[in-house]
């Protein structure tokens, strides 16, 4: 049984000084100081210690010459995936990058010319957007059916605008940033068989697979791609969000088909050499070797937060929505029912609630009316959050 007391995570830890994106950015972006930052999805919680003491022993080597994963670090992250998903991965499939957005950058460098079409589902991610346009590619949207904050693919509508637009790759986020979808073995199964049907290749993010909440299944795409034996996919894994380790970027993206993956290792050669970040994959293989139980109890604790939050906004703030999500930590709040434009909304967040959240807008205008709140952090803080955009709606 997992000892509590070595996973406080209602413990304040300071972040302020540190260089930290989340709290210290404020000047640089443009806001205010005091506001609370839940915008960026990163975690206000310590690592696993096994994460910290394999960081110091490797600072005690003292060299941080050229480093390479080892066989321990492939076995690390393979033994990962195929423990807790059945996704069972050959170690040479394995291509470590600094982050899943670099990945998104050279796949589609990799597998389409300037021109083509790349589809996505909006309200997404946004540097699905980015990684196409600034790579001189057309970003194609297939709009996300919203029925009372349940999300689906329109599939008819996808596949048609697929035949238009000759499509030539498309960018999955399974579980789905923002709207918290974990699609269903079912839906990943008519994607494939669309994208095979018409030669579109798949790239999965599926950073957030380990944040799956009670009752729900995620799936490996890959493991529904392998039906299909015409399907190429690309499947974009980090211990980054799981364990907090975006800033030692570590990522580990799954290519099976050997000419893909040479072709993904040819793009990242563009920009120059790549060596692996070793306290990167220190901390990587640390944590999936020694933070199974870390995990458990923080997802335990995020879960709360999740119903906590869903508890408060139905009884105290009913002019907002909230579904709680099937996966991620990140809450995706309809705001419809104050009847504001994204931009006024955006401000209202700041100026009257005191909050930095991720407006929806970014994430397409299909999110023009919603916000997104990262539920990462202390129960204290997101209580105070939710008491002041109650506060704010009050004096509406």
């Amino acid at each position: 049984m997992a000892d509590l007391k070595k996973y406080d995570f209602d413990r304040y830890i300071e972040r302020r000084g540190t260089g930290s994106m989340k709290y210290d950015a404020a000047p640089m972006m443009k806001k205010p100081d005091g506001l609370i930052p839940l915008w960026v999805a990163d975690m206000d919680f310590q690592v696993p210690e096994c994460v910290t003491e394999a960081l110091k022993e490797r600072a005690d080597h003292r060299i941080f010459g050229y480093s390479f994963p080892e066989d321990s670090y492939y076995s690390a992250v393979t033994d990962w995936f195929s423990s807790n998903f059945g996704f069972n991965i050959d170690k040479k499939w394995i291509v470590t990058t600094p982050g899943v957005v670099f990945a998104l950058c050279q796949a589609v460098k990799a597998f389409t010319e300037p021109g083509d079409s790349v589809i996505v589902t909006k309200p997404v991610y946004y540097p699905f957007m980015t990684s196409i346009e600034e790579n001189g590619r057309k970003v194609v949207n297939s709009s996300l059916i919203n029925k009372d904050g349940c999300y689906t693919v329109d599939f008819n509508d996808f596949e048609q605008k697929i035949i238009e637009n000759d499509v030539k790759m498309f960018i999955l986020c399974s579980p789905h940033n923002p709207v918290g979808r974990v699609w269903k073995e079912e839906e990943l199964t008519k994607m494939a068989e669309i994208c095979a049907k018409h030669s579109v290749l798949v790239v999965a993010d599926e950073i957030h697979c380990d944040f799956v909440w009670p009752g729900i299944t995620y799936t490996p795409f890959a493991n529904i791609a392998r039906k299909f034996s015409e399907l190429h996919c690309v499947i974009c894994t980090a211990p980054s969000k799981t364990f907090n380790l975006a800033a030692l970027q570590c990522s580990n993206i799954i290519i099976p088909n050997d000419s893909d993956r040479k072709k993904f290792r040819a793009a990242m050669s563009t920009n120059g050499s790549f060596d692996a970040n070793v306290m990167g994959l220190t901390a990587c293989r640390a944590a999936y070797e020694g933070g199974r139980e870390w995990l458990c109890e923080l997802k335990k604790y995020i879960w709360n937060n999740i119903e906590f939050a869903d508890d408060y906004i139905r009884k105290n703030i009913q002019q907002i929505k909230m579904k709680k999500p099937e996966g991620t930590y990140l809450l995706w709040l309809d705001m419809s029912g104050l009847g504001m434009s994204a931009e006024d909304l955006d401000a209202f967040i700041i100026e009257k609630a005191g909050l930095w959240l991720d407006g929806g807008s970014m994430f397409g205008e299909e999110g023009n009316s919603f916000q997104r709140i990262n539920a990462a952090c202390r129960r204290e803080t997101l209580r105070q959050a939710l008491e002041q955009l109650k506060n704010a709606v009050y004096s509406l």
